[in-house]
């Protein structure tokens, strides 16, 4: 069941025991009053955790087996090293499995952590990725490219706000699926690296996707579909996807999907009777957690607010959903 927990701290011993998946033990070695913050989501089968603490401190972790661990930091500020890595604001570690690090910070830090189940890291990045995601080894440090380390870090902060200001969102459990999706999505998008290109050979499979693209969408045509689901179940990479998509529909998988739930938003608030619901309910249950965001591109698309359409009596006879253009 997914849940959430926002927390504060005044003893460093208190703040170490109630982190999640790890026996941690944190030693501060400046000097000042303690104070720390803890925000942990736990969704289906994602879980993260976002920390600030304001003193420079000694941590050791021992984490549970069998999840792939994941650490970034969520703003710049002072030295910060992991097992002795300096871990940069541009930056992400892997976690070897069965973590056992030594975190250091030499003032006030801000960092964020996702886990998954091992085999679900694994398919997640073979499926979404093209690449290998089980935990190294060793710890790796990985340095994505700036717009995706900044997409997983709006999400991630997405998810922190709505933890704390309406919890009871990320405990509906389409809304908890959405945004799983979307952190999975951002987290692999920062690991993969470089697309892969395919041999023009490859373009007779094209076809075959794309039937495939269009098979998953008519046997869903209510409900959302997010890029991790629809590139298992059609079996493809992300990459092999995308080139598809940018071929016969000229826009990305990522685009349509989004047009589509942009969409259902648009029908839920046109269904919903006055004051049985709100913009932030549907929205999140149709993966917009960035509601700013959302709301702007709503309104670009619609050429009103959100607001506005659920406040619309039903028989306004405004274009709805049933002419969301058929790009298949």
């Amino acid at each position: 069941m997914p849940s959430t927990a926002v927390r504060t701290f005044s003893d460093p011993d208190d703040y170490a025991a109630s982190i999640r998946g790890t026996s941690a033990e944190m030693t501060v070695v400046g000097r000042g009053h303690f104070k720390a913050k803890l925000t942990q989501i736990e969704l289906h089968r994602l879980r993260m955790q976002r920390f600030s603490d304001n003193l420079p401190r000694i941590a050791h972790s021992a984490a549970v087996i069998w999840r792939a661990i994941i650490n970034f930091r969520l703003l710049p500020g002072p030295s910060m090293l992991a097992n002795g890595v300096e871990l940069e604001p541009t930056s992400i570690i892997r976690h070897s499995d069965g973590l056992d690090a030594f975190q250091r910070s030499s003032g006030s830090a801000c960092w964020g952590s996702m886990s998954l189940p091992v085999e679900e890291m694994a398919s997640a990045g073979a499926t979404l990725g093209g690449c290998d995601l089980a935990p190294p080894k060793d710890p790796l440090t990985a340095t994505p490219t700036p717009y995706a380390m900044a997409k997983l870090r709006r999400l991630h902060a997405a998810a922190g706000v709505l933890a704390e200001d309406t919890p009871e969102i990320i405990a509906h459990p389409e809304a908890a699926y959405g945004l799983e999706q979307a952190l999975i999505e951002a987290l692999v998008g920062c690991l993969s690296g470089g697309e892969a290109g395919e041999d023009k050979s490859a373009q007779r499979r094209h076809s075959l996707i794309m039937r495939r693209f269009r098979r998953v969408v008519e046997e869903n045509p209510d409900r959302a579909l997010y890029i991790p689901e629809l590139a298992a179940e059609i079996a493809v990479s992300l990459s092999t996807l995308r080139v598809c998509c940018e071929e016969q529909l000229g826009m990305s998988p990522k685009r349509y999907l989004m047009l589509r739930r942009m969409h259902f938003v648009r029908r839920a608030l046109l269904d919903s009777a006055p004051g049985t619901s709100t913009v932030t309910k549907i929205a999140t249950r149709y993966g917009f957690f960035e509601l700013g965001r959302f709301a702007g591109q709503y309104g670009s698309l619609f050429g009103e607010s959100p607001s506005a359409t659920l406040r619309r009596p039903r028989d306004s006879g405004v274009t709805g959903p049933s002419d969301f253009p058929n790009f298949c």
